[in-house]
């Protein structure tokens, strides 16, 4: 049994989600489990539409309407049939959003958050079902909130992993045994039903988490690039396509910041030795590349760039150490404004941390810390990681920029930079 998930760039008009047919069909007959996520967008207009109806604003429709225009406009050239079904669930999809609507925002954001922004999965999975049913893939559409079990953390559901195996094990490898099923990414439910989010991006997680649950052959991960290449094309000219990749490099590329797989994909199937494979879409018969058990190292340096960082240095008033008590008090604060961390460094009075702009949260941050500590900040710096670095990798990406701070261990350098005028 496998698990295939498919991100929105992937389904993000008719043409991807012929495509996406023409994938499944190739490794047929197997047994599949298929994740989607929203389609191209969705989830940051969702986003936008969830923020606009908070703060009562007069854009809310207008934003609800251009969501249901793009998927209805994918629906009629999937379905030229307007009596197929799909016409109307799609519509009963929107329906969840509408009756939100109706009523003034009571609820707390991150909770409306969540049931607005779920709806991209439930309509995209809802297309793609209809699809491959309409091609002669028979498959089952599966809601992923009947599996996936998480706690009250709304936007960034902890996952209840003996709840959620139990209700897998429940049903579904019988399931798959006679047809193929299709659910979201990124959406679980809590004990009282309400429907919560794993993280932005979280499709990939939730494929990992259906993988362990259900101890499948493997893992793949269908993106718009080669595989996992060892830095964003949109920083290089020239990159490197890593063939094979062990669990812990890619733990750590994640873990600092490469975009191309969720952060938290990697140790359920580590824990399970399930391999992920990243592949194009675009190019199917491109072997792509392996996470897996290897011993093996990088076969070449990897960069992760992270932009529109600020530096925040954070000092005791009174001059003491920044020791165990103080730490624990700062890092609450930071759990508390949801700021995650990139790169940090302590001295005995000082305690500095590089964190992505991120706007209004962090300005409450830095007002929360200043009523206890001396706070200074530098915004508009780089975050450069380059994992198995030489001093060759170093001076490459230095060209033109002023270290503020640096990190370095046996494998890892972080460099944080600021750009020289000129």
């Amino acid at each position: 049994m496998q698990v295939f998930k498919f991100g929105g760039a992937s389904v993000k008009d008719a043409e991807g989600v012929v495509n996406l047919g023409r994938i499944v069909a190739a490794y047929q007959p197997s047994k599949l489990l298929i994740v989607v996520s929203a389609m191209g967008k969705t989830t940051n207009l969702l986003e936008q539409l969830t923020l606009s109806y908070f703060n009562k604003q007069d854009d809310t429709l207008g934003l609800l309407e251009q969501s249901k225009q793009y998927h209805a406009s994918i629906v009629r050239a999937l379905f030229t049939d307007t009596s197929h079904p799909v016409y109307n669930e799609v519509s009963n999809r929107f329906v969840e959003i509408e009756w939100i609507l109706e009523e003034a925002p009571a609820d707390p954001y991150d909770y409306l958050y969540d049931q607005i922004v779920s709806v991209g999965e439930l309509v995209s999975t809802t297309i793609v079902s209809h699809y491959l049913n309409h091609i002669g893939i028979a498959n089952k559409w599966l809601d992923a909130r009947d599996y996936i079990a998480t706690d009250n953390t709304h936007r960034e559901g902890k996952v209840d992993w003996h709840v959620t195996r139990e209700r897998v094990q429940r049903d579904l490898p019988q399931l798959l045994e006679n047809q193929l099923a299709v659910t979201q990414g990124f959406i679980g439910s809590t004990s009282e039903n309400f429907t919560t989010t794993l993280g932005r991006e979280g499709s990939d997680y939730s494929a990992a988490i259906f993988a362990a649950s259900l101890e499948a052959e493997s893992v793949t991960i269908w993106k718009d690039v080669p595989g996992v290449l060892n830095a964003d094309p949109k920083w290089f000219d020239e990159t490197q396509l890593i063939p094979e990749l062990s669990y812990l490099d890619a733990i750590e590329l994640t873990y600092y910041g490469a975009t191309v797989i969720h952060p938290k994909t990697i140790k359920p199937l580590q824990n399970k030795n399930i391999p992920l494979y990243v592949k194009s879409f675009i190019d199917i018969e491109n072997g792509g590349t392996q996470i897996c058990g290897t011993d093996g190292p990088l076969p070449v340096p990897s960069f992760i760039f992270k932009v529109n960082q600020v530096l925040i240095s954070i000092l005791p008033k009174d001059f003491s150490f920044i020791v165990e008590d103080n730490l624990s008090d700062i890092f609450s604060r930071f759990h508390q404004h949801k700021i995650k961390v990139n790169m940090m460094h302590n001295s005995a009075v000082n305690f500095s941390v590089s964190v992505d702009d991120t706007g209004d949260n962090v300005n409450m941050l830095l007002h929360d810390l200043k009523a206890r500590y001396e706070v200074q900040c530098q915004n508009g710096l780089e975050l450069i990681t380059i994992r198995h670095y030489n001093q060759e990798t170093i001076d490459r990406v230095l060209v033109n920029k002023a270290i503020i701070m640096e990190l370095k261990d046996r494998y890892t350098c972080q460099l944080l930079v600021r750009k020289l005028d000129g």
